[in-house]
């Protein structure tokens, strides 16, 4: 099936899909689901905004490690290639596509229980997951500055008031194997906890061909997690949140012709060593509103290290020495702390919601370049960003069938970056959002909303020595968001929808962008990020899940993207009426899960995605690829057995591309992709008790 058929069969299925009232009931209705990233909590079929929710089941599917593993699931998404483990996604076609110096500015919010890992969220990995919920748009009023493209909000298992446990142990190719284990418990009438250990390791899917070993892209992490729920009388609960993640990743992942087989003399590292802690405090006491206090605390330690020509002195023979290494060491620390008041009443005709949040971000960068043994540059940075924000939110019931929602973000940033080649800036933004929704609901299971948001990114600053001073600082972003949607669910529980309609006009736009300053030097190949007079990004997103019968359910997704750039243009080309880069104009998928009385359950799923651009500095694409994914297994009231396959078919994809010379004598500009994963086929068993 080539690709356009593909997408249409997709896409017939959404659309054949949307129309519940051609099934006939079932008695096998689903309980609500309740969007706990926004602001006041609601259902998600009332909730105004395109919002993905992924449950238990999908993120504890065998085979799945990290977020990105189940973003097929997700309309609009993707990410950039450039690291071990994704930590920079794009959603509707604005995302971040790496970070090689020191001043973070994240557009797409990251939170694990509670804590910000926008830009490092390497710990994201999916063991004990209760749910992921992805916001799509901008989060003007909720999320403010570090979430104008949206939010991705991963939370755990909270400590339930019983003893129970878990074991899991998984095996596959390429050196895959790992396990964990779970344990809960009651502490007393008023006290629960859960510890949570998972260790994985793999070769990863390279092969160094100059130092004969397969582990050079590997994976080695360890995560360990925390949580107590406490009660203090009947009016304070206490949730603690302790993580400990260590991820100590090789880096090997690009080679000269564009396959799998790397010629690294000098593997580098990917590495993100994570200590965390989140406290969320609820104070029930007052009449008319709820009091809650969240603080969060992260350090994280990182070094991203490459080989810098991709080579060695035996492939470059002649040609040589040509060696280059580049060495990023990063030390981040991140203190949050927010406080909400919320009106009590849940079935009010008026529920509103004020509160005030402040963040520290320090950062403290180290960059050291080798070339042929001898050191080539040094630099070393410190940047720290101070954000206030005050918000509020008002729901109101104008009606049976009407809501309104209103909310406005006042929200200041406050920078300063010094480094070891003299420069000082220190940028102030003060930035405006919000958003303004209204909600009809038409029938019983069927709701159509209508908003206007606007979102906002701060600006920052371009820290390479070679930047010129044009190009030394950027401005804040600001987007207008308008979007409709319906959303459908069917009584009996077999058939739920939604679909979304965007657009959105970006003014100040910020663009990654990039240069090579020496034909000769590799690491001289710049990457700074500028301003874009205006941009535009429309489309349409619709999922959908269909039970025919109680054993089977039936899904489809579909993404579908319009990016432009508007009067920008980058040296003598102009990209006006370009597509902005890592923006597939369509992502489609279907799924199928059998779940049999007996215990046997099978699941497949098939997604394509469209061809995108790399980057705003040269038009090189990736191609259109379609991926499957299949599991089968049987299970009881104790045991699960799962043999699966990832990218069954073998497909080879781009995830992250560049144009740029890297090979003498001449060093002429060439197109290098790195690949994605390739098949991948194991085992799990999991045991609980």
């Amino acid at each position: 099936m080539n690709r356009h058929r593909f997408c249409l069969a997709a896409a017939s299925a959404a659309l054949m899909l949307s129309c519940p009232n051609a099934f006939a009931a079932a008695d096998d209705a689903l309980e609500e689901v309740v969007v706990t990233a926004t602001l006041l909590g609601q259902s998600l079929e009332r909730a105004p905004m395109s919002v993905t929710v992924l449950d238990e089941r999908t993120l504890a599917a065998p085979g799945a490690e990290h977020f990105a593993d189940v973003l097929s699931a997700v309309p609009n998404i993707n990410f950039a290639g450039g690291t071990s483990r994704p930590r920079y996604f794009q959603i509707r076609g604005i995302g971040e596509l790496e970070q090689y110096e020191g001043a973070p500015n994240p557009s797409v919010g990251f939170l694990i229980d509670d804590v910000d890992f926008s830009g490092i969220a390497m710990p994201a990995t999916l063991f004990d997951a209760e749910r992921v919920e992805v916001l799509r748009g901008p989060q003007g009023t909720a999320y403010g500055a570090n979430a104008i493209a949206g939010l991705v909000s991963l939370r755990t298992h909270d400590p339930v008031d019983r003893f129970e446990g878990m074991a899991t142990l998984e095996a596959g190719d390429y050196g895959w194997r790992g396990g964990g284990v779970v344990l809960n418990d009651a502490l007393g009438d008023d006290s629960a906890w859960r510890l949570v250990v998972h260790r994985f390791r793999a070769d990863g899917y390279r092969r160094d061909a100059y130092l004969g070993r397969d582990d050079t892209n590997g994976f080695d992490e360890t995560l360990v997690r925390g949580k107590l729920r406490t009660r203090f009388g009947d009016d304070v609960t206490a949730n603690l949140t302790l993580l400990y993640a260590d991820a100590d990743n090789g880096y090997d992942a690009w080679s000269i012709d564009n396959s799998r087989t790397t010629q690294s003399d000098e593997p580098g590292r990917d590495a993100q060593r994570s200590r965390a802690a989140a406290l969320r405090l609820e104070y029930a006491g007052f009449d008319a509103v709820d009091v809650r206090s969240i603080t969060s605390l992260v350090h994280a330690d990182m070094e991203y290290s490459f080989d810098g020509d991709w080579g060695n002195d035996v492939l470059w023979g002649v040609n040589g020495p040509y060696q280059f290494f580049e060495r990023i060491d990063r030390v981040r620390r991140t203190a949050t702390q927010e406080i909400r008041v919320t009106s009590k009443a849940a079935d009010a005709p008026i529920r509103w919601v004020a509160g005030v949040y402040g963040a520290r971000l320090e950062e403290d960068y180290a960059l050291v370049d080798i070339y042929n043994g001898a050191l080539d540059r040094e630099v070393g940075s410190d940047y720290t960003a101070t954000n206030l924000a005050a918000y509020a939110q008002v729901d109101a019931t104008l009606s049976p069938r009407w809501t309104l929602s209103a909310g406005l973000r006042g929200e200041r940033r406050d920078a300063r970056y010094v480094d070891t080649n003299a420069l000082r800036v220190d940028p102030v933004d003060d930035m405006l959002g919000g958003h303004l929704a209204l909600t009809f609901h038409a029938a019983q299971g069927r709701d159509l909303y209508a908003s206007l948001t606007r979102g906002y990114k701060a600006g920052g600053l371009n820290t390479g020595s070679d930047v010129p001073d044009a190009l030394r600082t950027y401005d804040p972003e600001f987007l207008w968001n308008l979007e409709a949607g319906i959303k459908t669910r069917s009584e009996d529980g077999r058939f739920d929808s939604q679909t979304s309609v965007f657009h959105m006009r970006r003014t100040d736009q910020q663009v990654s962008s990039s240069y090579q300053s020496d034909p000769a030097n590799p690491l001289t190949f710049l990457l700074y990020t500028d301003n874009a007079a205006r941009g535009r990004n429309s489309g349409i997103e619709s999922q959908v899940g269909y039970r025919p019968v109680p054993a089977l359910r039936l899904g489809a997704t579909v993404g579908l993207l319009r990016t432009r750039f508007v009067d920008y243009t980058v040296g003598d080309r102009t990209l006006d009426g370009r597509a902005q880069p890592h923006a597939p104009d369509y992502q489609v998928g279907i799924s199928a899960d059998v779940a049999l009385p007996s215990g046997f359950f099978a699941h497949v799923d098939a997604n394509a995605v469209d061809a995108f651009y790399f980057s705003a500095s040269h038009d090189e694409r990736s191609n259109a690829y379609r991926l499957v994914n299949a599991r089968i297994g049987w299970r009881n009231e104790r045991w699960t057995a799962t043999v699966w396959a990832r990218n069954l078919f073998d497909e080879r994809y781009a995830v992250r591309g560049f144009l740029f010379g890297n090979e003498p004598p001449d060093f002429p500009d060439k197109r290098y992709v790195q690949n994605g994963d390739p098949r991948q086929v194991g085992a799990t068993v999991a045991m609980s008790f």
